[in-house]
């Protein structure tokens, strides 16, 4: 019988680390927090201790803010040990922009899962359905208004912005894979919706999860309809993702990319659950009531 959901998330790390400093959450696994040019100011890192080195997740957003903090840790938290692997959840900038710039300056494979990595190049390439002009075109046939539209063409692709380089070869994970680091087995999984196979790791021994953007505490995950897969479900496959991390022990500690690690996950997976019922309540309500059918633009302000 699963333990009762307890009332309220546990942080039992309640203040992040400063910039350019770090703080162990479990042994061998160490939190660095690096800055977001957005208002979502921030992305978590995770550093593994290996005998002769670190396993990176994540690598945080291009710019030179982030490179000057890398720097810092580079001379003084990574301790004289290389990096020795860089593990990469998901294409999105704030996880791969400094990865090929990390993998060259160590000489490291680069490990993700192959959707990812051929999205990263499908979009910084433009190439077609992944192309600024194509999300242009998807937004504004489901009533985007033109000024935005033209707004989102002048901006360009920020997408290269925030991953200056991209690793040209990686090392392909796939669900179920092991991988060692921080003197525990972590099993790779994959979740769906936010991203096209998003990878997240959990280590049965320290009862710790790597979330990256699957599972966030007080934010839900984006989740959006791109034009490559025009009449995707990205929410169905987001929601049913979840089951995975509901099956963890009430004890698993969870190490997202956003906000403070916590406990609480079948608590936070029911809150994600209740939260998206809710607005899809609300959305069908508005629906009905509408004179005549609205575009999905029109009904941003419902949700």
């Amino acid at each position: 019988m699963n333990a009762p959901h307890p009332p309220v998330l546990d942080y039992p790390f309640p203040t992040p680390p400063a910039p350019g400093e770090t703080l162990q959450v479990a042994p061998g696994v160490h939190w660095l927090r690096m800055p977001l040019p957005f208002a979502l100011d921030h992305i978590n890192l995770w550093l593994l201790a290996e005998p002769d080195g670190w396993t990176l997740v994540d690598c945080g957003i291009g710019s030179a803010a982030t490179r000057d903090l890398w720097d810092l840790h580079l001379a003084h938290t990574l301790r004289g040990r290389p990096l020795k692997r860089i593990i990469v959840t998901h294409y999105h900038p704030d996880h791969l922009g400094n990865a090929q710039w990390l993998s060259q300056r160590f000489d490291v494979p680069v490990l993700m899962t192959q959707s990812e990595f051929l999205t990263a190049h499908a979009v910084i390439d433009q190439r077609s359905s992944y192309a600024l002009a194509d999300t242009c075109a998807l937004f504004a046939a489901h009533g985007m208004p033109v000024d935005q539209v033209d707004a989102m063409r002048v901006r360009g692709n920020q997408y290269k912005r925030g991953v200056p380089e991209i690793p040209t070869v990686f090392a392909r994970m796939i669900d179920g894979d092991v991988v060692t680091a921080a003197g525990m087995q972590w099993r790779v999984e994959c979740g769906y919706g936010h991203s096209p196979e998003h990878a997240w790791l959990y280590a049965s021994e320290g009862c710790v999860a790597i979330s990256g953007d699957m599972l966030l505490p007080r934010i839900s995950t984006n989740v959006s309809v791109w034009p490559a897969e025009p009449d995707g479900d990205p929410l169905g496959r987001f929601l049913t993702s979840l089951a995975a991390f509901a099956a963890l022990p009430p004890a698993t500690l969870v190490l997202p990319s956003h906000g403070l690690p916590f406990r609480g996950i079948a608590l936070r997976v029911a809150q994600l659950h209740a939260h998206h019922a809710a607005r899809l309540i609300e959305l069908e309500q508005a629906l009905l009531l509408a004179a005549a059918p609205d575009s999905a633009s029109a009904m941003i302000p419902v949700l």
